[in-house]
């Protein structure tokens, strides 16, 4: 058997941008007509029918709050050559339902994405049990769900799931500076203060918050996925262990690092 290589962050992505690799944002949708976002691959809204019922209704759809057109900007700024998606679930002020998130998050998981990124989560209990089994459906399908923790000091949802990889912000510069945690529930802390971020009509504009800090994650775990293609969840989580700033260098340690937007700095959480 072939013996397992050194993890260096040259081999999990040096010289890598992401291409081969299918991302998709669940979010207020994204603004595919930017210059910092170019072509989607696939766009859907999940939307209410007469019934109430929620349901994903494939096509170009406008991003109602500018919040998913951001995400989707640092994604693609970290990995240049991904093929890049959209599903809306939330509207105008960055609001959903839980019913919505669970619609769309169903579909993503089955389009079969390499990696779905969630910057935002739901503190109602009635839909937890039904999004962590979604959760677990993403994991064992080798769809890497990659969650921010919430910029308020609540429980919620998804990120707390340990099927999900969770990001929390620090207050660095370099969107390739990212820190182990070593004190569940956030597993990583990536740039997320004052990143400057494409927004829905063909703008730009500085925010803060671990909606931000979470597609620098995806975007690195992007990189990795096109150079390692086998990989599973399970298996690029630990990759990114290995190749964290905070690992790398000196081996592990127990160091907990302290979130930039702890108490809830940072904007509006999107709610589901």
């Amino acid at each position: 058997m072939e013996k397992f290589p050194a993890i260096t962050r040259d081999w999990a992505f040096g010289g890598a941008d992401g291409r081969g690799v299918r991302v998709c944002v669940v979010d207020s949708g994204v603004d595919g007509t930017h210059p910092l976002i170019g072509r989607l691959e696939k766009s859907a809204a999940v939307v209410p029918d007469d019934q109430g019922r929620w349901n994903v209704q494939e096509g170009v759809h406008e991003d109602l709050a500018g919040h998913g057109t951001a995400c989707a900007g640092v994604i693609r700024s970290v990995a240049p050559g991904v093929s890049l998606s959209s599903v809306r679930v939330l509207t105008h002020g960055k609001n959903g339902t839980g019913q919505a998130l669970l619609a769309g998050l169903s579909w993503a998981i089955d389009q079969g994405f390499d990696i779905v990124n969630l910057s935002l989560s739901t503190t109602v209990p009635a839909v937890a049990d039904e999004l962590r089994d979604l959760a677990d459906r993403a994991y064992f399908r080798r769809t890497l769900l990659v969650a921010s923790a919430h910029n308020m000091p609540v429980l919620s949802y998804p990120w707390t799931f340990s099927s999900v990889l969770s990001v929390a912000c620090h207050n660095e510069d370099d969107p390739m500076t990212y820190y182990y945690n070593a004190g569940p529930p956030v597993d990583f802390f990536a740039r997320g203060v004052r990143v400057k971020v494409p927004w829905a009509g063909g703008t730009e504009r500085l925010n803060t918050g671990n909606s931000f800090a979470a597609p620098h994650i995806a975007g690195i775990a992007a990189l990795v996925l096109s150079k390692h293609k086998w990989l599973t969840p399970f298996q690029l989580k630990s990759v990114l262990f290995m190749t964290a700033n905070n690992v790398a260098a000196e081996g592990p340690d127990d160091t907990v690092v302290t979130p930039a937007a702890q108490g809830g700095a940072g904007e509006h959480e999107p709610h589901a």
